[in-house]
């Protein structure tokens, strides 16, 4: 409480005007969590404050499933966590687990009960033991926890819906559409196809609710601070089962302000804080993932900016990298992405990325026109195209992906399809192959916590009965959710394209780097030639330099480029940790005629 409690004033004072009593309630949720903390938890607790950067480690490595798609149950996916171990996981996303509305329920994410696992998963003593052979074996369990809304079923809006003025003030719902249509003028919409417009009438309520995203998802009135003392309670006794990362699901749009688009306001940041400040005083060991899918100018608010800087989410999304990945191997062409992303201010040295090539999510094609004319393009013809290309449908390409959302008023298209369907291994592309590992190699060696989805490390397809089941046939995103298939007898999937001995490779080196510790920035160079995205580390073993070569032909690095970072001058030796996969390779400029090489799609990671 002493170390903590300037931190949770400072994040409640913003937010309500009763702080004081709000934050001795928010004490209270966290001592009577605290004294029913289990004993190795606590342990783990004081591991976790001798050493706060566990998850900055360059041995750390993510990997996303849901639990049905990867073993059925949550004791299937403990009886198959070897698979995970040998590829070096050490953090665990299990996408929506705890119960839902019947369906449709966005994939889990319109939650029912929030101390209560799915029936056909399994039980909460299930995720209490799943949780403890993680950890038995190095990992850390990460779960979703959505903060902006519930399922209409939740006990919540059921009591709402009965006229308790308490729970319907966790809510925020109007007699008519005089305030709904004044908010709308300034809202976006979120699935325009199927979920129109941000209120839905609701006849049991009478009244309309805000839905930003379906009628069956309510929004929380998160002004209301009775909303923030029941989250913070949530928190921690999903801590006390053995929850380690919490992602913040739609953490953007919780706080509405009239006139805006009602995203990324700063209230967010405070409640954020708050809700993490009762997280350490509680339950230490826990840390806290921002799934804000939002503008890069915008993003690093997320991990604390100004006053909150460092105090907000431990751990945030890395989308534009992502995107910019994608858009570099569409076009070949690196000026855009190198320009926005050297752009980009690093975050806070306490926190980190989660960098990703492929989510459980569609891809939105977020070029902002800005960084698209500052290299002379039209930001919207290139979304465009990049829609296209991954669709399929742009001459010569080789993904094949389906178009999800599309937006006849703006233009906007966005992308679902697995890693190795858009990377071109369903169209039988030669160098489908080449391109996957690059994309592996550039989250890995991008710093922050690299996530691997399900399948992508053996190169999973495009599931093409993806909408058999009726309550997944109107949402093309399954598309890219197979069921993942095992060997039968064995706790591995079948690798008929030899990649996860490959991706096991990058693990390892990634893992032998201290220069890829995630308090060390990632900085992007302009200097490269065209087609090759180059990422500086600057750490105190020396500089760290991966070129990438986004292109299907060679292209040459001048030497002058390495000395200008630092690495290779007066003709001293350079090595390349990627040379093989029997080990690094020295490289000397004499030796390489003044320039490094890159083959199509080869990646190199460079120190002294």
């Amino acid at each position: 409480m002493e170390r903590w409690l300037p931190d949770l004033r400072a994040g409640v004072e913003p937010l309500y005007d009763d702080a004081d009593a709000v934050v001795d309630r928010l004490l209270a949720v966290a001592a009577r969590r605290f004294a029913a903390r289990p004993a190795d938890l606590h342990d783990l607790d004081e591991r976790r404050v001798l050493a706060p950067d566990w998850f900055q480690q360059p041995g750390v490595l993510g990997y996303a499933a849901y639990v049905d798609r990867y073993a059925g149950t949550l004791q299937g996916v403990a009886g198959k966590l070897d698979h995970l171990q040998e590829l070096g996981v050490t953090y665990l996303h299990l996408l929506p687990l705890l119960q839902p509305r019947p369906a449709p329920h966005d994939g889990g994410y319109a939650v029912a009960d929030y101390r209560a696992v799915r029936a056909d998963l399994g039980t909460m003593d299930d995720l209490r033991d799943l949780a403890g052979s993680l950890r038995e074996r190095g990992m850390s369990l990460c779960l979703d926890l959505v903060l902006n809304h519930v399922a209409r079923e939740h006990e919540w809006a059921a009591r709402a819906r009965a006229g308790e003025a308490a729970y319907r003030d966790f809510f925020l719902t109007y007699p008519d559409r005089t305030e709904p249509d004044r908010w709308e003028e300034t809202l976006p919409e979120i699935f325009p196809d199927f979920a129109p417009g941000n209120f839905s009438w609701d006849e049991e309520l009478g009244g309309w609710v805000w839905t930003t995203f379906n009628a069956w998802q309510w929004d929380l009135n998160w002004a209301n601070p009775a909303v923030l003392e029941e989250f913070a309670d949530i928190i921690c006794d999903l801590a006390n089962t053995g929850c380690e990362v919490f992602r913040l699901d739609a953490i953007a749009f919780v706080w509405k302000r009239l006139g805006t688009n009602c995203q990324n306001q700063p209230e967010v940041h405070a409640l954020t804080q708050a809700l993490r400040t009762v997280a350490r005083i509680a339950c230490p060991a826990v840390v806290f993932l921002a799934e804000a899918i939002v503008g890069p100018r915008d993003l690093l608010a997320y991990l604390g900016e100004g006053e909150r800087h460092g105090k907000v989410s431990d751990l945030a999304y890395h989308n534009a990298l992502m995107v910019h990945l994608w858009s570099m191997l569409a076009s070949g062409d690196t000026r855009l992405s190198s320009k926005a992303m050297a752009a980009l201010p690093p975050p806070p040295s306490t926190t980190g990325w989660i960098t990703y090539a492929r989510c459980h999510d569609d891809i939105g094609w977020a070029i902002t026109d800005e960084d698209a004319e500052a290299v002379g393009l039209w930001g919207s013809a290139h979304r465009r195209f990049l829609a296209d290309w991954y669709d399929g449908s742009f001459d010569g390409s080789w993904a094949r992906g389906l178009v999800f959302q599309f937006n006849p008023v703006t233009g906007d298209k966005r992308t679902s399809g697995s890693l190795a369907s858009l990377a071109g291994l369903e169209a039988g592309d030669p160098l489908s192959l080449e391109r996957i590992l690059l994309l592996h190699a550039a989250i890995l060696g991008f710093g922050g916590v690299p996530v691997i989805w399900m399948g992508d490390e053996v190169g999973l397809l495009n599931d093409p009965d993806w909408d058999s089941e009726p309550e997944h046939a109107d949402d093309n995103r399954w598309v890219h959710r197979p069921r993942m298939p095992w060997v039968e007898g064995t706790h591995r999937p079948p690798d008929p394209h030899g990649l996860l001995p490959r991706l096991q490779h990058l693990v390892d080196v990634r893992r032998s780097l201290p220069h890829l510790h995630a308090a060390t920035p990632a900085t992007v160079l302009e200097i490269a030639p065209d087609g090759v995205f180059a990422v500086l580390r600057r750490h105190p073993h020396g500089p760290f330099l991966a070129l990438h070569n986004m292109t299907p032909t060679p292209r040459r690095v001048p030497w002058w480029v390495l000395e200008h970072v630092g690495l290779g001058r007066s003709g001293t030796a350079v090595t390349d940790h990627l040379g093989g996969l029997s080990g690094p390779t020295a490289l000397h400029a004499t030796d390489t005629g003044g320039s490094v090489d890159l083959a199509p799609y080869q990646v190199r990671w460079l120190t002294a």
